[in-house]
C-alpha cells in the first residue's frame, strides 16, 4: 500500500498541496479528479520524487527510492519515452531493466492501438504517442499504474474499446491510479473517486457505494465542487441582446450626452 500522509508542497507561496493524507491500495482502480491546478499532477509527482516536499510518502512502509521506485510506473500526456529510438528498441530496453516487463501484455496493445513497431517514436502522432506511452506504463510490470491525462489526442472509439481491455487485463494486485477530466467516460472503470480541490481532498467514495446510494459518479462529483447548473443560462442571458447595458455602454453616462 501506497501511504501519504500531511503531505505538502509550495511553490513559492503557493499552496500545491496542503497537508493532504491518503491511502492507495493493491487492486484499486482510482480516478482523481478535479479542476485544473487543484494539484493532481503535482502529487503524483510528488509520489515519484520528481518534486521536493514536506510530510511522507511510503510503499508498503519504506520510502520511494531506487530500491522499490520499478514497482512504480508513470504514463504521462508530458511523455516519457526516448522519441529517438522504435518501439522494437523501446520493448528491448525495458526488458533488459525491469526483470518484470510483461512482452505479451505489450504486443496484444501494440497490435489493439496498430502501431508500428519499427517507426521512430518521434514520427508518431500526437495521440499515437500518448497510446505508447500507455503502453509502456502498462507494460513496465508495476504493481502501482499512474496515468495523468493519458487519452489526449485519442478519438472516443479507441478510448471507449481501450478502457474495456484495460478492465479485462488488469491484475486483481494491479493498481491503478488515473487522473482525468473525461469524468463520464471513466465512471465505468473507476472503482474509487477521489476528488481534489486547491491542493485538498474534498471526496474520496467508492463508487460501489454511490451505486448503493443511486447517485452518479458525475452527480457526486457536481455536488462535491458546489456545480451550478444555471451558470451557463446567466451568462447566455447576460450575453442576449435584450440584455439591459451599463449605463457607459448605451450612451446614458456622462460621455453620451
Amino acid at each position: 500500500m501506497i501511504q501519504i500522509k500531511d503531505l505538502t508542497k509550495l511553490y513559492g507561496s503557493t499552496i500545491a498541496l496542503g497537508g493532504m493524507s491518503l491511502d492507495i491500495r493493491p487492486g484499486e482502480i482510482i480516478g482523481l479528479f478535479g479542476p485544473n491546478g487543484a494539484g493532481k499532477t503535482t502529487l503524483i509527482k510528488c509520489i515519484f520524487g520528481f518534486l521536493n516536499y514536506k510530510g511522507s510518502i511510503t510503499l508498503d512502509g519504506e520510502p520511494i527510492t531506487r530500491k522499490n521506485i520499478a514497482r512504480l510506473s508513470f504514463g504521462t500526456c508530458e511523455h516519457t519515452f526516448f522519441p529517438g529510438i522504435n518501439a522494437k528498441e523501446h520493448a528491448e530496453f525495458y526488458r533488459d531493466h525491469f526483470r518484470t516487463f510483461d512482452e505479451r501484455r505489450f504486443n496484444v496493445l501494440m497490435d489493439f492501438f496498430e502501431l508500428p513497431m519499427n517507426k521512430k517514436i518521434r514520427h508518431f502522432s500526437t495521440g499515437q504517442q500518448n497510446q505508447f506511452e500507455v503502453i509502456m506504463a502498462l507494460c513496465q510490470g508495476a504493481d502501482y499504474i499512474f496515468l495523468d491525462e493519458p487519452f489526449a489526442g485519442n478519438d472516443i472509439f479507441n478510448r471507449e474499446d481501450f478502457y474495456k481491455v484495460l478492465l479485462g487485463m488488469l491484475g486483481p494486485d494491479e493498481t491503478l491510479l488515473l487522473s482525468t477530466h473525461l469524468i463520464e467516460e471513466v465512471s465505468g472503470l473507476v472503482s474509487r473517486a477521489v476528488l481534489l480541490d486547491k491542493g485538498k481532498i474534498i471526496g474520496d467514495k467508492q463508487t460501489a457505494e454511490l451505486d448503493e446510494e443511486g447517485i452518479g459518479l458525475v452527480d457526486y462529483i457536481k455536488n462535491a465542487f458546489s456545480y451550478k447548473a444555471d451558470r451557463v443560462f446567466q451568462a447566455l442571458e447576460q450575453l442576449s441582446p435584450d440584455a439591459e447595458r451599463p449605463a457607459s455602454e448605451n450612451g446614458a453616462g456622462p460621455e453620451g450626452k
